[in-house]
């Protein structure tokens, strides 16, 4: 139970939660204390500014401290309700006969009474006289009065304290409890997502896309930090789900490309082994022609396979782009001809050379062109160009467009997939031309893409940066 996370997270709200308490309890208790020795001392000062004239009508009554010391005691006493209600000058009074000390003093600062008869005859020290309460009579000050804490005083001030220390514990330990329930609650949500992402992982750990199950996913409901892992769980998920879809059909794909052949060249061997067909060039060189198409899809699958890998090798040098591309369009001129097509070629002029593998490009552009011929019907038009690209100089964009029939929008996304044949392609070729072509472009830090209207013809183009 210790290891799972909502427990871990109880625990530090627990440790918060009693360190917190247990500050505020201790502050608390002191900042208490100090107030209520104040009041306290407050109270007795009271006190003793109304002692204060009683006393000085008895010193002009007797015109000395004479017998102060018997009837003092009458004054310490406070009888049952009095000095209640009375605000800050109720100090001292505990309301059930409570004896209170006082001190007296002449004038000169010496102890004429002390109902406690301690300090008798001895001098105030500086700090009491500080706090004592003079008695005037006639404009002369004749004494002081003194009302210092006292033992009889002491055990309620005491049990006032711990009565509030027993509230502020249980005060204390009642919000300990509601914190507890708080971050158990919050716990448990804030670990809940991850819960259910956990059993999303294993499911997904054990899903198939021979099963038809839907790819495990997750509910995002919040916006936070656990709402984007959600969110980016549910991405993985799904791109796990279409690398699982497309690994199939590419291997069926493959088992489909190579058999087609093999089965040819199955074929015919065993007619000539048999007697059917003489061995002559013309059915051996049928033999070699799918032998020829065998190698070309296992060149092509290995060469997909490296760049994908990023393991292609590019012989980069400075290469010029426009004679790379008078060259492709040379080569293929003639094909196009015989077609009844016809390739044109438009170059920006001073285009800087790009530091790419001229062999790789002249593969990427070469299968461009040639998609764009087998895919356009006669009395067509190939525009192959190159020009540096807008908001950009240091990069070159290349484009391949025909005036064909166009891709459909619902095709035009999976141009570039493995063993993709769009519509118009029928059974021509591999279906890897397009999806080797990207893969060397990328390889060279490029991008490639298409563009195109049904009717108006498609546009490929890739950029390639300048040397």
């Amino acid at each position: 139970m210790v290891n799972r996370l909502w427990v871990k997270l109880l625990i530090a709200f627990g440790l918060v939660a009693l360190a917190a308490v247990g500050v505020g309890l201790v502050l608390t208790n002191r900042i208490t204390a100090h107030q209520f020795a104040v009041y306290v001392g407050q109270g007795r000062q009271a006190r003793a500014e109304r002692l204060a004239p009683e006393l000085a009508a008895y010193y002009a009554q007797n015109g000395s401290w004479a017998d102060l010391a018997d009837w003092l005691p009458e004054l310490a006493v406070s009888g049952p309700g009095q000095g209640q209600g009375q605000g800050r000058g109720s100090g001292g009074s505990s309301g059930d006969g409570q004896v209170e000390r006082i001190m007296v003093s002449d004038a000169d600062g010496v102890v004429v009474a002390d109902t406690q008869d301690e300090m008798t005859g001895q001098r105030l020290s500086d700090a009491e006289r500080a706090v004592a309460v003079p008695m005037v009579v006639n404009g002369q000050t004749v004494g002081m009065v003194l009302l210092p804490s006292g033992e009889a005083s002491r055990p309620l001030e005491e049990e006032y304290l711990r009565q509030v220390n027993r509230s502020l514990l249980w005060a204390g330990l009642a919000a300990a409890v509601v914190a507890l329930i708080a971050g158990l609650w919050l716990a448990r949500q804030l670990t809940a997502p991850l819960r259910e992402m956990t059993e999303a992982a294993q499911r997904l750990a054990g899903w198939s896309a021979a099963s038809g199950d839907q790819v495990p996913q997750v509910a995002v409901r919040s916006r936070d930090e656990i709402g984007e892992l959600g969110q980016a769980f549910n991405q993985m998920a799904e791109t796990i789900g279409r690398q699982e879809v497309l690994r199939r059909n590419l291997m069926a794909d493959i088992a489909h490309e190579l058999r087609t052949p093999l089965t040819v060249i199955r074929g015919d061997l065993e007619a000539l082994l048999d007697g059917v067909f003489e061995p002559t060039p013309e059915a051996l060189a049928s033999v070699q022609e799918e032998a020829l198409l065998l190698s070309r899809l296992v060149d092509d699958l290995r060469a997909l396979a490296q760049a994908e890998a990023g393991q292609l090798r590019l012989e980069r040098q400075p290469t010029d782009m426009g004679e790379l591309l008078r060259g492709v369009v040379s080569s293929l001129d003639l094909q196009a001809e015989e077609h009844g097509q016809a390739l044109a070629l438009e170059v920006a002029p001073d285009l800087p050379p790009v530091d790419a593998d001229p062999q790789r490009l002249r593969q990427v552009v070469a299968n461009l062109v040639w998609n764009a011929l087998r895919h356009t019907p006669a009395g067509s038009r190939v525009t192959v160009g190159a020009a540096r690209r807008e908001g950009s100089p240091g990069e070159i964009v290349v484009s391949v467009a025909d005036d064909g029939p166009g891709i459909a929008p619902e095709e035009l996304d999976h141009v570039f997939d493995r063993f993709w044949r769009g519509k118009r392609a029928g059974s021509e070729g591999s279906g890897l031309g397009l999806a080797i072509a990207n893969e060397l472009v990328r390889a060279h830090g490029g991008r490639m893409w298409a563009e195109s209207k049904v009717g108006q013809g498609s546009t490929f183009y890739f950029v390639i940066r300048a040397g």
